[in-house]
């Protein structure tokens, strides 16, 4: 009996069960899992359609996460001012509305359209973020908070793995077979007719999503919703700034978070490429190799998945910063791997990476967040902003893979891992310093 009642405090306040709301706004994190990676395979898509180098393809992730970054302190102003509901609603709103700007961006037929897109796209994303993921910590007691966020992130890769099947079976497969070198001679009507074809392959997923995301907002608008830590509506901006940086576990945590972010986007980005190379010195052609590591791609995302529901039962037993810092650890052996070995044992280990970075995000956020009170509205705003990283050191890799001969002795790509093995290092150093935490 003592037993049941406290797994029930894990979704229960004060007596009320919060299992519902729980489901409704954990429905959001599949969602933005679904919008993040379909967009990775992207850079290496909008590459190949506009015949642009792997860096200037990154200006997807420029974009994509630049709308994290400049909208998460603006959403913490709406969400104190108004209410979580409110901030999560705006966000659909605004994931929609750049989900349907793809098609006016095709209309044009040129690349930065779609950059805006995205750009909006995820100013919607950082609403629900900033909103959704403090919202889920206050559905409970404190004390089983890290533990709620990381059941709730589990739902995050669910979406993440439908957007990778997406970006496979209904992108990458059906885009013009034509690799890049035999683009690179189409006259320039010729490559028209092949861009606009392919534009158009590209498109439909994001229309599809977007009235997904238009009925979610129509659902949760007529879904009651509890007004936990809503109470209070007055702030000081600057006040509550300075108080919430002057804590030292918040203040890592949105550095940790900074890394931990560059690190995922890397590792799923650029398995493409690293993929790509793999499969092509074995004799495959370009598109083939590139939907099979885009299979990979899924196969990091299942075990990242499974990964991370492993991590919310160890949490019972092993405290956050302790465990933290031993994934950060076998994340940075399996990356070693991934720069040392040159055929599919370095495939493999990229995949490994993923179990290792299942638990970072809703940790480090969990940790960050503890005993903010009231303040964790900003504080979630300023670890929100941390996802910048993803659009900061993802271009200086692929400056890395875009280098035509060996580093070192190691292929360009293997050697580009370098970076994400920081990162990890970066993240296993909070996770030691906060173990008391």
């Amino acid at each position: 009996m003592k037993d049941s009642t406290h797994k029930s405090s894990l979704l229960s306040k004060d007596g009320v069960s919060l299992i519902l709301p729980f489901i409704v706004i954990t429905s959001c994190f599949a969602l933005w899992g679904f919008a993040n990676d379909i967009t990775n395979p992207m850079v290496k898509a909008f590459s190949k359609i506009f015949r642009m180098s792997v860096t200037d393809g990154t200006l997807v992730q420029v974009a994509f996460y630049g709308g994290y970054f400049a909208m998460a302190f603006p959403a913490a102003i709406f969400i104190r001012k108004y209410s979580y509901k409110a901030g999560v609603l705006t966000g659909l709103g605004l994931y929609a509305l750049g989900a349907f700007m793809f098609i006016p961006a095709k209309m044009t037929g040129s690349y930065y359209p779609f950059l805006i897109a995205y750009f909006i796209l995820t100013c919607g994303l950082s609403f629900l973020e900033t909103s959704c993921n403090p919202y889920i910590l206050s559905m409970g007691p404190e004390k089983t908070a890290t533990r709620r966020l990381n059941l709730a992130q589990a739902f995050n890769p669910i979406g993440s793995l439908c957007g990778m099947f997406v970006a496979m079976n209904f992108i990458q497969a059906k885009l013009n077979p034509m690799d890049t070198a035999a683009r690179a001679k189409l006259s320039d009507a010729e490559f028209e007719l092949v861009k606009q074809a392919d534009l158009g392959v590209l498109v439909k997923p994001y229309v599809i999503i977007g009235i997904v995301i238009t009925v979610m907002f129509v659902v949760i608008l007529l879904t009651r919703m509890p007004k936990n830590g809503d109470n209070v509506h007055t702030m000081d901006f600057w006040a509550t700034i300075k108080r919430i940086f002057g804590i030292r576990h918040y203040r890592e945590g949105v550095i940790a978070q900074f890394f931990y972010v560059s690190a995922q986007i890397m590792c799923w980005t650029f398995i493409i490429q690293y993929g790509t190379r793999v499969f092509m010195l074995e004799g495959m052609e370009e598109q083939a190799a590139e939907v099979l590591s885009q299979r990979y791609n899924i196969i990091a995302m299942a075990i990242f998945c499974a990964s991370r529901f492993i991590c919310t039962y160890l949490l019972k037993y092993i405290k956050a910063g302790k465990l933290l810092s031993i994934f950060a650890a076998a994340a940075i052996f399996f990356t070693l791997g991934v720069i040392f070995f040159q055929n599919r044992l370095g495939l493999y280990s990229l995949v490994a990476v993923s179990a290792c970075m299942s638990l970072m995000f809703p940790t480090i956020y969990g940790i960050a967040l503890d005993g903010l009170g009231d303040d964790a509205k900003f504080g979630a705003a300023g670890l929100i902003m941390a996802i910048l990283g993803g659009s900061v050191l993802p271009p200086f890799q692929a400056r890395i893979i875009d280098v035509p001969h060996a580093i070192m002795g190691l292929p360009s790509v293997n050697i580009s891992f370098i970076l994400p093995m920081i990162c990890f290092a970066i993240v296993m150093a909070y996770g030691i310093r906060t173990r008391k935490v």
